[in-house]
């Protein structure tokens, strides 16, 4: 297996008298999809949050490993470095895809290469030319409203694409979506995730969803009770 791209050690995290993690350890290996499972309350996406550096944890820490060799403590970090990692380093898609529906396709896409810092004449090139790879080369000009669930989901992958993100992060994304689409959208995310050499971190209350991923780690009650390698 290769290298870990993200290292977490001993991760707790309490919310009031609740406890979301209870001394988590885990691994993301460069490369792989690795499908995050449990009930609703058994930490998973606390756990999706303190990896990606959304959340800092009570205790314990984070540590990313870019392609290049970089290591960075994600926990250690002050949250405007966080946030600038979360933009270039790192991608999202989540189950509503938090698109702008004021915006189109292309123009929600293009966002994430503008917050960076790049002109919108030169962000507008790399937004069609994902949205093209995802089949929605007719579709650039669409307001998020005038797109199925699908389609909505394959623009918020490609605008975690775009910016050259290693390390995709998807909370429930096809959770939203009818059986037939949700494997759509999982083709679209795991061709343009490992498929291209990328990591991806999902988490999934889809046991269809979690057996197309590299993968499994099992939940329940802020720790890890299962994990186990797909075939």
């Amino acid at each position: 297996m290769n290298d870990p791209v993200l290292n977490a050690h001993a991760l707790t995290k309490n919310y009031g008298p609740t406890r979301a993690l209870a001394g988590v350890d885990a691994a993301v290996h460069r490369g792989e999809s690795l499908a995050i499972m449990g009930a609703s309350g058994s930490g998973k996406t606390t756990l999706l949050h303190a990896l990606a550096g959304i959340i800092s944890p009570d205790s314990g820490s984070v540590a990313f490993t870019s392609a290049s060799g970089e290591r960075i403590d994600v926990t250690g970090q002050s949250e405007s470095v966080r946030s600038r990692l979360r933009r270039e380093r790192f991608g999202f898609v989540f189950q509503q895809g938090l698109l702008i529906p004021e915006l189109t396709a292309i123009e929600n896409v293009a966002l994430a290469l503008m917050i960076n810092g790049a002109k919108r004449q030169d962000a507008i090139g790399p937004a069609a030319a994902w949205l093209q790879s995802l089949g929605l080369a007719w579709m650039e000009d669409r307001r998020i409203g005038e797109l199925s669930g699908g389609q909505a989901q394959r623009v918020a992958i490609a605008r975690a694409q775009v910016t050259g993100a290693e390390l995709i992060f998807a909370d429930e994304p096809t959770g939203a979506l009818d059986s037939h689409t949700s494997a759509e959208v999982m083709d679209a995310l795991l061709w343009s995730t490992t498929g291209q050499g990328r990591t991806l971190v999902v988490v999934t209350h889809d046991p269809q969803v979690a057996a197309r991923c590299t993968r499994v780690l099992r939940m329940r009650d802020g720790v890890i009770v299962d994990a186990e390698v797909n075939a």
